[in-house]
């Protein structure tokens, strides 16, 4: 489930792309052809903005941009017609549910492949990722999560002590430390692995899971013992398919 992160993490990108077929295979809504965006709106996207866009968000965009359970389940990555430039000279490409915070590729940095990224939580602009591929792969694993059955996800609050558990009992995944946008001054984001689950710190006061299996998710409650938020129901299965599109 792991395999293609190293290479991203040593600055391959399309060992990321590899990584987010990986990921959603072993989920059970793999990527297939037809999932990208058409290429005629990326290029109006491109026309708008005046210029062509970072390869890496190109990619992105051409390959899972219209799965809107990978990219618009709670933030959501702009829709490439609808790209735009802020005032302040930043290409906008991601936005919180409720605008909270928005993230984007300074205009001097477009020219690169996979430039830095920032994110601006309406204090200014800050550092958010050295690579943008690495933003888009913590896009799709964060949407994924927020896309699964209720039965394969579970999150609750984090202790001191169960934060230092599951820094002991689970695999940190080969990524930066993602800037917690709700909590700028604090912790970060970390990914972690287990069997056939991942899990996400947020700023080490919120822990979330996503397992491949509701049995996977009771295991980490088990080894975690806690008040966890999600019930699970049998009698309740999200449907997949048609919603799963974005339609542009």
């Amino acid at each position: 489930m792991l395999e293609g992160l190293d290479g991203l993490a040593a600055g391959d990108r399309h060992r990321g792309w590899d990584f987010v077929r990986v990921l959603t295979a072993a989920f059970g809504r793999p990527v297939v052809e037809g999932d990208g965006a058409d290429p005629a709106l990326v290029r109006v996207g491109e026309d708008q903005i005046g210029f062509v866009l970072p390869a890496a968000l190109r990619e992105a965009y051409l390959q899972f941009g219209g799965r809107r359970d990978l990219t618009a389940v709670q933030d959501f990555l702009v829709p490439p017609q609808s790209l735009a430039i802020a005032a302040d000279g930043v290409l906008v490409f991601r936005v919180e549910a409720q605008n909270c915070a928005r993230w984007g590729v300074s205009g001097q940095d477009s020219g690169q492949d996979d430039p830095p990224v920032l994110v601006n939580d309406g204090d200014g602009w800050v550092p958010y990722s050295d690579r943008l591929s690495l933003a888009l792969v913590e896009m799709v694993m964060s949407e994924a999560m927020f896309s699964a059955d209720q039965r394969d996800v579970d999150h609750r609050e984090l202790d001191e002590t169960t934060n230092a558990l599951v820094c002991a009992a689970y695999e940190p995944l080969p990524l930066p430390v993602f800037p917690f946008w709700a909590g700028m001054d604090g912790p970060g984001v970390r990914w972690f692995a287990g069997p056939d689950v991942l899990l996400r710190n947020d700023g080490e006061t919120w822990l979330w899971v996503h397992g491949r299996t509701p049995e996977a998710v009771q295991a980490v409650r088990e080894r975690l013992p806690g008040e966890w938020l999600m019930v699970a129901d049998d009698d309740e299965d999200e449907e997949w398919g048609a919603s799963h599109r974005i339609v542009v």
